[in-house]
């Protein structure tokens, strides 16, 4: 980039390399629309107006916005390799994301990060990476790996590191934990995203106090005002499980919208492809009834003025030429993408060829089980009382419910009429032989069993069944593959999903990745799970940072007191 060609080009002084005529430009700068043509050169936007050009496309009075930004993302969720993730979601519009690796970073540590920041060298979109701060979320779980403060002051060095990812463990910020002060200290120049589920009053005070900016755990219209009303920057959010933007985005005025950004957060490929990007969340903001430019500024402007970007997030001269040609402003049809004043996307498909880097590789099995360790599946009766997992639909947050418990032979088993199933964390990444085992009422089977090593945030393998054979049987079947997804009936294997990548990607295309995703979504509700998707649900019940009541390799965790807890009394 010539910095004097581009303000000769700016002046009108040489052919600009593309003009796309008779724009209507979505101005997230000042809340407007004008019809305008648009000047761009070496990747940068030079100007407004009658310029000449090298190549001109006539987009006849489409709407022009600013490249999307995603603003949060953890891309392991979907399953896909970062070349196949970026693949789906640049047709939609999506230009920036600011990934927080903590996924593969609980697995396989410094190197799981660099395989992303690897990744991103190579591809037609702005990656920038959040570094995880909480790996593991807390002292409750076993992680594959540790990063410390030492590890992020040396990755805040890098150009594409941008901060310190969600602050999980807000006990340990609220304490003073010195290992977590270390770590805010050293990302003090740098954003701090937050993570506060239910967390006010001077409680949230103090964690803000500590230098964390912004929020994407609230479920209520009442947390998100306090927080809102605190100085935190709210992420809404439309994840495959928890979906927050009614409760959130009804908060909305024309005076506080700056302060919100929309995001995916966690998202199976399923719903990448078949609703969408920022796309889709734009489409459901403006049905919630957010202004449509004001939608536009939740994933361009706000997120570019929360990190700090200089040339993303709008359209204006000296910006980078990342723009999405829309045919409309209320379902948010994409008809095209430029990154970089380059067309890379029409018509729903990627034009340009993205390679993934072939010196980019992680181990193939990341499985590590001590297998006599299933023998702890059995529970012993240690009380009249057991404290039992209430799922929440929709969301990631649970009940923590007291029942009386069903006894056979002196244990506590699973009781199906109730719906109440047993469920099970194996640690599997350095085969310590933890296991921990509680039960769990919402998950609908009504036989066999079904196991995962996706499990946030530590990812050990999680397994849930209405009996201890199928439920070992999965949990066998998981080492089997490398890694992945299992559905077991009778002791027999009904469906799986490899994911050898770290126990959590898989190394192909994003439709036979779909395609198998369904087939074991599909062979759980057909053990009688009416859960959209019941491994995505599993997922997140051994992440002890969200409360009320979660289930690790170490135990039954009560979250509010962020301690292991006896399931009988």
């Amino acid at each position: 980039m010539n910095l004097k060609n581009l303000i000769n080009a700016g002046l009108g002084g040489t052919k600009v390399d593309l003009v796309l005529k008779n724009a209507r430009v979505i101005d997230v700068a000042s809340h407007n629309i004008f019809i305008t043509d648009v000047a761009i050169n070496e990747g940068i936007v030079v100007g407004f107006g009658d310029y000449q050009a090298k190549e001109a496309i006539d987009l006849r009075g489409k709407y022009l916005a600013p490249g999307f930004i995603e603003a949060h993302i953890h891309l392991e969720s979907s399953k896909l390799t970062p070349d196949e993730f970026c693949r789906v979601i640049i047709p939609k519009g999506t230009t920036t994301i600011v990934c927080d690796p903590h996924e593969i970073a609980n697995v396989h540590g410094l190197a799981g990060i660099n395989y992303i920041l690897r990744a991103g060298k190579y591809m037609p979109i702005n990656i920038f990476v959040m570094v995880p701060s909480s790996v593991p979320a807390t002292k409750l779980e076993t992680s594959g790996a540790m990063i410390d403060a030492g590890i992020i002051s040396e990755l805040n060095r890098r150009k594409c590191v941008i901060g310190l990812a969600e602050m999980m463990d807000y006990a340990g910020v609220l304490s003073g934990e010195m290992e977590i002060i270390k770590k805010i200290d050293v990302a003090k120049y740098h954003r701090v995203d937050g993570h506060a589920p239910g967390l006010t009053g001077k409680r949230l005070c103090a964690y803000i106090t500590a230098g964390i900016y912004s929020d994407h755990e609230c479920t209520t219209k009442d947390e998100g005002a306090e927080k809102l009303r605190d100085g935190m920057y709210i992420m809404a959010r439309a994840a495959s499980s928890a979906k927050n933007l009614s409760q959130l985005l009804s908060l909305v005025t024309p005076e506080n919208s700056r302060r919100f950004m929309l995001i995916r957060d966690d998202v199976d490929p399923y719903d990448l492809k078949k609703q969408g990007d920022l796309n889709y969340l734009l489409k459901q903001a403006v049905s919630l009834g957010i202004d449509p430019i004001t939608a536009v500024q939740m994933v361009t402007i706000n997120p570019g003025d929360y990190f700090n970007f200089k040339k993303i997030g709008l359209i204006a001269p000296g910006y980078c030429a990342d723009l999405v040609v829309l045919s409309d402003i209320n379902d948010f049809r994409v008809e095209s993408v430029f990154k970089d004043g380059r067309l890379c996307a029409q018509a729903g498909e990627l034009i340009d060829n993205i390679q993934a880097p072939k010196d980019n590789s992680l181990p193939r099995n990341s499985i590590n089980i001590k297998i006599n360790s299933l023998s702890g599946l059995k529970v012993p009766v240690e009380g009249e009382s057991l404290k039992v997992i209430g799922l929440i639909p929709d969301q990631i947050v649970t009940n923590k419910l007291i029942v009386e418990p069903k006894i056979i032979n002196n244990e506590v088993v699973a009781d199906i009429k109730r719906d109440i199933l047993k469920i099970a964390v194996v640690e599997r990444h350095h085969a310590s032989g933890n296991i921990g085992v509680g039960f769990i009422r919402g998950m609908g089977l009504k036989s066999g069993a079904i196991a995962s090593s996706i499990a946030h945030d530590s990812h050990n393998i999680i397994v849930v069944g209405t009996n201890d054979v199928d439920m070992k049987k999965a949990v066998l079947e998981i080492i089997k593959i490398r890694g992945g997804q299992v559905v077991v009936r009778h002791d027999q294997v009904v469906s799986s999903l490899s994911l050898p990548i770290a126990g959590l990607l898989s190394d192909k295309k994003v439709d036979d990745v779909i395609k198998e995703d369904m087939e074991v979504i599909k062979a759980a509700q057909a053990l009688g799970s009416n859960l959209s998707n019941p491994f995505m649900t599993l997922s997140f019940l051994a992440l002890p940072v969200v409360p009320m009541l979660k289930i690790t390799d170490k135990g039954l965790v009560d979250v509010d007191k962020l301690t292991i807890v006896p399931l009988m009394s």
